[in-house]
């Protein structure tokens, strides 16, 4: 079966494409043992997008609009991702070298700027009590990522969280600030590839051939190619993810804050637990991910591609299928 789903309602994305969220107030009240043990044995394991997922704005986006190229010029930049013109990687790398401020004075506008989901931390403790690895799967910067986790979380809370990101090379006086790509794709990072390899190591660890839980946790179409690759996606109510989801028919659990998703994420391990004892493969089950993941490889794009949405596209084959083109020094371009 395809990740989990609930019929969703019918919403308004007028406000979809704001780069800054409001803080959602709690929706469900978990009480004093929220974060207690429920003790199933299937090993699940979540991933989570960080900006607009955990946090409700964007990390480098506070960062270029108050020390970098400034709010005019990183929309412009954000449109030429959208349109094609120019590639995320290419986009990107200008806007983390137009900063020009020490890391740690960077900082101190994210610390004043950044609003975490309010149900984030209680979520955490639950998965540290239930023996489920979180990792942060995100197109950002490491050091920032986990500069912001130490801060809103502590050190010692946040050491438990791994992240998978790029890396980054920044000097002491802040007049260079370097991305270190994870992967040689135009992308950066390769979201589905880092699931499906935490997935294979998952499997690999588990006892007489079980297989692990996928949880995906997102907001933007950006996160669709990890999210293929989960058994149960979450996604935020009212973004982009959602609303693609809704258009393309693709099966998902909306959530408001993080403690939506624990009480989905309870039911779930007590139904697998009721149903398969935890052993073999999930109740919730995506046997589609390995596969979607061999068949949407470069050299498969034209069996797919025509039957695929144009949103996706880009993200899905970076390498392969984009719009962008880059600019010639007056070569006419042939047919």
């Amino acid at each position: 079966m395809a990740p989990s789903a609930v019929t969703p309602p019918t919403l308004d994305f007028s406000d979809s494409s704001k780069s800054s969220l409001k803080v959602p107030k709690s929706s469900i009240e978990l009480g004093a043992d929220s974060a207690e043990k429920v003790g199933t044995k299937r090993k699940i394991i979540c991933f989570s997008d960080f900006d607009g997922t955990i946090f409700m704005q964007d990390t480098g986006h506070v960062l270029f609009d108050s020390h970098g190229c400034g709010v005019d010029r990183r929309e412009i930049l954000d449109q030429q991702i959208k349109s094609g013109e120019r590639s995320f990687k290419e986009v990107s790398e200008e806007m983390w070298g137009s900063l020009n401020v020490p890391f740690e004075d960077g900082f101190e506008a994210m610390k004043t700027s950044l609003d975490i989901d309010p149900d984030f931390q209680t979520f955490h403790k639950f998965c540290i009590n239930n023996s489920i690895p979180f990792n942060v799967i995100s197109a950002g910067l490491k050091p920032i990522l986990r500069k912001v986790l130490d801060q809103f979380l502590g050190p010692e809370e946040s050491s438990h969280i791994d992240i998978v990101a790029n890396d980054a090379q920044i000097n002491t006086p802040g007049t260079e600030w370097k991305p270190l790509w994870l992967h040689d794709c135009d992308l950066g990072h390769d979201k589905a590839r880092s699931v499906q390899e935490a997935r294979t190591q998952a499997k690999l660890e588990c006892e007489d051939g079980t297989i692990p839980l996928i949880v995906f946790i997102g907001d933007g179409v950006s996160d669709l190619p990890a999210a293929r690759q989960a058994d149960v996606l979450f996604a935020r109510k009212g973004l982009r993810l959602e609303e693609y989801c809704i258009e393309n028919k693709i099966a998902y659990i909306p959530f408001e804050t993080f403690a939506d998703i624990q009480k989905e994420v309870v039911k779930i391990m007590k139904e697998d637990e009721d149903t398969t004892k935890g052993l073999g493969s999930p109740k919730r089950f995506n046997p589609r991910a390995n596969i979607w993941r061999r068949i949407s490889s470069k050299h498969n794009v034209p069996l797919l591609v025509a039957a695929t949405p144009r949103d996706e596209k880009m993200f899905l084959w970076p390498e392969t299928f984009t719009e962008y083109q880059p600019k010639t020094a007056g070569i006419p371009l042939t047919a």
